[in-house]
């Protein structure tokens, strides 16, 4: 599941953590909230997202 999470911030596709978060339930994913709970994963890929949009 992070690993996808890094994909979809990596993609460009996803504005937010919380649309990456959104976008893994659709995909099927449980458990969300445990595997991407921590901070040092939130910061991982909010610099992904950033990174992505420039």
């Amino acid at each position: 599941m992070i690993e996808r999470a890094i994909q979809l911030a990596q993609s460009g596709q996803c504005i937010s953590v919380n649309d990456v978060r959104q976008r893994l339930r659709r995909e099927g994913y449980v458990g969300i909230g445990v595997e991407l709970g921590g901070a040092a994963i939130n910061r991982q890929l909010i610099e992904l997202l950033h990174a992505a949009r420039h």
